[in-house]
């Protein structure tokens, strides 16, 4: 969706530089047909199997972008009361969430089970005794699935795999049988699925579906022995191509290959894909301010900055650069730096740029997913507008904050 037409880059039929100029910088910008058609791509090739495809709220929590998905019939996956508040207030029907997450809290929990959600994805034997214990209160019977750890290496940064063992997220698929055993005698609960995630950025899917015959394998066993399940989640994390020599995972293939696995088990199949929707739906702008050159280096300084994504600093990740008016193919050697006050604080190193000059502007491609949502006000920064762009026009879904909103709710 984001391509040039006479050197200047547009986001469907919208030029970059207009969003720029009206809405100010920095700004992350997204493509509404981009995100929906990604969306189709996973509810489509799933059809005709009893399915749910749940957005991961945490890759990008816009109430503009919550919106879309719930009128089209999404679901939704959460891990906390702030994105259950989200997504209600975006119209999500609480019968397609599903709670994720392995630190939920009493109020959170209650907040869910009034709400009526579809289920929770527990991720230690304590959760459902608590679920249990606030459903009872409630006089309300809650579904929940355990969150099953295969031990399966995802293949991705570690600070974004979490299907291993030394991990902490879910429980060893190998004392799950004991555990659904045990929850049979709590009251207010009822294990009705299994639940898998095993990490992000994914781009061979292979783990996954390893980790899907495993989880297959479980809940045979738990349905010889009685234990009602009815569905299994294998969570989210196909990859999107973050540099022009990636290769990202086709949906519709992985879906294919996925369905050739878990086609004839007779549940219910629901996935949790986040950044595979938005990640390449987004950019952000950004302008720059100076250019500077030292001994070793050359610098590309712009008003962008780690505490607008968080990334590059975080992950070492790579985000390609463009420039909103190509240059004519002079290149330059250059750190794109932003204004704070950290050595960790760029969005690119060493990386040949096109040679931009003060007051031209940039894009930062595949900025859907993990931008905003990681965005900080540190160095007392407000934080950008966003911007949807739905064909040839443009809209703030979210307004620039100001210096007052920095202040707000504090005192003297």
């Amino acid at each position: 969706m984001f391509h040039y037409v006479d050197g200047r880059l547009f986001c469907e039929q919208v030029s970059l530089e207009d969003i720029a100029r009206g809405a100010g910088t920095p700004c992350y910008v997204y493509s509404a047909q981009s995100i929906m058609d990604a969306w189709r791509a996973y509810d489509d090739a799933l059809a005709g199997l009893p399915h749910l495809v749940c957005y991961a709220v945490k890759a990008n929590s816009s109430l503009a972008v919550l919106s879309m998905l719930a009128r089209a019939g999404s679901g939704f996956d959460i891990v906390s009361g702030g994105e259950l508040f989200r997504v209600l207030k975006a119209g999500g029907d609480p019968a397609r969430i599903v709670f994720s997450g392995m630190g939920k809290t009493a109020a959170e929990i209650e907040l869910a089970l009034k709400a009526g959600i579809r289920n929770f994805n527990c991720e230690s034997e304590t959760e459902p005794a608590l679920i249990d214990s606030i459903a009872g209160t409630l006089g309300v019977t809650a579904r929940f699935s355990l969150r099953v750890n295969p031990d399966v290496d995802a293949v991705t940064h570690p600070y974004i795999s979490t299907g291993l063992r030394d991990h902490k997220f879910g429980v060893d698929i190998a004392t799950a049988p004991d555990l659904y055993r045990r929850t049979g005698a709590l009251r207010h609960v009822k294990a009705s699925g299994v639940s898998c995630h095993i990490g992000s950025q994914i781009l061979d899917y292979s783990p996954i579906l390893e980790a899907a015959g495993k989880v297959l394998n479980l809940v045979e066993t738990l349905q010889a022995e009685g234990i009602p399940i009815d569905h299994i989640d294998l969570g989210g994390g196909l990859g999107i191509a973050y540099q022009s020599d990636e290769d990202a995972p086709v949906i519709r293939d992985f879906i294919t290959d996925l369905r050739d696995r878990i086609g004839r088990a007779h549940l219910t199949v629901m996935i949790e894909p986040g950044r595979s929707i938005v990640g390449a739906a987004g950019v952000l702008l950004t302008q720059v301010l100076y250019r500077k050159k030292s001994p070793a280096k050359e610098f590309i300084v712009v008003d962008a900055a780690m505490n607008d994504l968080i990334r590059p600093a975080l992950y070492k990740a790579h985000h390609e650069i463009r420039p909103l008016q190509q240059t004519g193919g002079a290149s330059v050697i250059a750190d794109v730096v932003g204004p704070v006050c950290e050595t960790g604080d760029f969005l690119a190193r060493n990386r040949e740029m096109a040679d931009v000059q003060p007051d031209s502007y940039l894009a930062v491609s595949s900025a859907g997913a993990y931008g905003f949502v990681q965005a900080s006000n540190y160095n007392s920064r407000p934080r950008g507008a966003e911007i949807l762009v739905e064909g040839d026009r443009w809209r703030v879904i979210r307004t620039r904050e100001t210096h007052e909103d920095l202040i707000r709710g504090e005192t003297i």
